[in-house]
């Protein structure tokens, strides 16, 4: 498949195939395996990092650096170091401490396949491994975008982000959420990092920051469409679909939408919020149809 069918006429499907294939070549290369003692803890964090798996966040990141005209390679370097990311998010998750789950995009968890100690390394070390990728010259030659680069990722990352959403989701086990505080929990735990996948390419194409925030908005309404969507899958998806235990959220007393105002309410909600997401992308027109056609995909995939 060329470069320009996977840009513009390829199916979301088609496109996520050669984002894979584009991703994880980069991710190889940054995950060299060394020849010393500390070699299994970069066979842990390869074993996570890639996983099959449909590389959406990567996939924005793409998307998205079309629009501003961005290099490919420097694009596939934010690419991978997100993804470096969201597989440290999942080995952690699924540890013992946290969701205990066996089983992670169809293969035994980090944890499981090698052990808690090394899993803990691991995620460690691919989240600061995404950093020092985010700041070498080969991701941007203006040391301006590369700061701006690694300082929207550790807020996406971080306490006012994604950790801070996985302690909402710990404490919130058992416990009666409202709507609006499941929702919050959704925009830091998932949106925030989807949210950052899209705004990527504008800080890279170094756009205005009006335009800027219309990216932002639309990945944050995307976000929390893609995390409602899950949580649909949750209850009607069957483990083999989704590469992961189903029905973790109800055996753990977890608060989803879907939990307080049904499937079909959270379903609409989630749909809702993907036209959000695209209409903030008018500025752009049809060159957003990537873009437009992922906001759709997020809400009606089966894994």
């Amino acid at each position: 498949m060329t470069e320009s069918l996977w840009l513009d006429t390829a199916t979301v499907d088609e496109a996520a195939a050669v984002t894979v294939k584009l991703t994880d070549s980069i991710i190889d290369g940054l995950l060299r395996v060394p020849s010393g003692l500390e070699a299994r803890v970069y066979e842990a964090m390869r074993y996570s990092a890639l996983a099959p798996g449909k590389r959406l966040r990567p996939l924005l990141v793409l998307a998205s650096a079309r629009l501003f005209g961005v290099d490919r390679r420097s694009a596939l370097q934010v690419a991978a170091a997100i993804e470096m990311v969201h597989a440290y998010s999942l080995i952690h998750d699924d540890l013992p401490a946290m969701d205990d789950d066996d089983l992670r995009r169809g293969k035994p968890s980090c944890h499981r396949a090698f052990d808690e100690a090394t899993a803990i390394l691991a995620g460690d070390a691919l989240q600061t491994r995404a950093f020092e990728v985010l700041a070498e010259e080969d991701t941007h030659s203006d040391p301006l975008a590369r700061a701006d680069l690694v300082q929207a990722l550790a807020m996406a990352a971080g306490p006012h982000g994604m950790v801070g959403g996985q302690m909402i989701d710990m404490l919130a086990e058992g416990e009666a959420l409202t709507v609006s505080q499941v929702g919050r929990l959704h925009a830091l735990k998932t949106g925030r990092l989807i949210q950052y996948s899209a705004e990527a390419g504008a800080i890279l194409g170094r756009a205005p920051s009006a335009i800027r925030q219309s990216i932002a908005n639309y990945g944050r309404d995307l976000g929390a469409a893609f995390q409602i969507a899950d949580d649909v899958l949750d209850v009607t998806a069957s483990a083999a679909e989704l590469g992961k235990t189903a029905g973790k959220d109800v055996a753990s007393g977890k608060a989803t939408l879907v939990s307080l105002i049904g499937v079909e309410r959270a379903q609409r909600q989630a749909e809702m919020l993907a036209a959000q997401a695209v209409a903030h992308l008018e500025y752009f027109g049809a060159r957003a149809a990537r873009l437009a056609a992922l906001a759709d995909f997020v809400v009606t995939r089966r894994n």
